[in-house]
C-alpha cells in the first residue's frame, strides 16, 4: 500500500504557478503531495506534435528535396537560409610544389570561411601529379546574406555531391 507525504516548500509552489498558471498552484487550502507508489510515465509529446518519424527519417533524401551538383571550379552552390545536410565526393589533383585543394566555403557576403577543405602538396618532381578522392557529409547553418560555394584550386579536380534541406532558419524540421 502506497504512503503519501505532504511537501510544503514555496519554491515548488511557485514553480507549479510558472508552469500551470490556470492551476492557480493548487489554490488555497493544498499542499503538493508525494507517494511511495510507483507511477509509470509515458511521453507523448512526439505525437501531440506530430513528430513521430525519428529525426534521422525526417532529413533523408528524397527526389523532391535533394539538389545535386557537380563543379570543378568555384561556384555558388546554396544562398537560402536554413540548416542542410551535404554529402557527396571529391576528387583533387595536386600539382607538384603547389598547395591544391577541393572544399566549401560560407561566405557572410565579404568574407569566405572553409567549413570543409581537403589538400595536398606534392614536393617530388616537376611534372608530377598525384590523383586522391575525398567523401564528405556533415550539416551546416546559413544566415540571412550567407552563401555556400564550392572553392577548388585547380580546375582538374572537382566536388560532387546533393545538399538536403533538414530544418528552416528556427530549426524547424522540414
Amino acid at each position: 500500500m502506497a504512503q503519501e507525504f505532504f511537501i510544503n516548500s514555496q519554491k515548488l509552489e511557485d514553480k507549479i504557478r510558472t508552469l500551470l498558471p490556470s492551476q492557480g498552484g493548487f489554490g488555497a487550502g493544498f499542499d503538493l503531495s508525494a507517494s511511495t507508489q510507483i507511477i509509470p510515465i509515458i511521453d507523448l509529446t512526439d505525437s501531440s506534435e506530430d513528430t513521430t518519424l525519428r529525426q534521422d527519417i525526417q532529413s533523408a533524401s528524397s527526389f523532391a528535396n535533394v539538389n545535386a551538383f557537380s563543379v570543378n571550379g568555384n561556384a555558388t552552390l546554396l544562398s537560402t537560409t536554413g540548416y542542410f545536410k551535404i554529402i557527396g565526393t571529391g576528387y583533387l589533383t595536386s600539382r607538384a610544389n603547389f598547395n591544391d585543394f577541393i572544399g566549401f566555403q560560407i561566405n557572410d557576403g565579404s568574407t569566405d570561411k572553409f567549413i570543409w577543405k581537403a589538400g595536398t602538396y606534392v614536393t617530388t618532381g616537376t611534372n608530377t601529379f598525384t590523383n586522391t578522392s575525398f567523401e564528405y557529409e556533415f550539416v551546416f547553418k546559413l544566415t540571412a546574406g550567407d552563401t555556400l560555394k564550392a572553392a577548388i584550386a585547380l580546375s582538374s579536380s572537382g566536388l560532387s555531391g546533393s545538399l538536403v534541406q533538414i530544418a528552416d532558419i528556427n530549426g524547424v524540421l522540414t
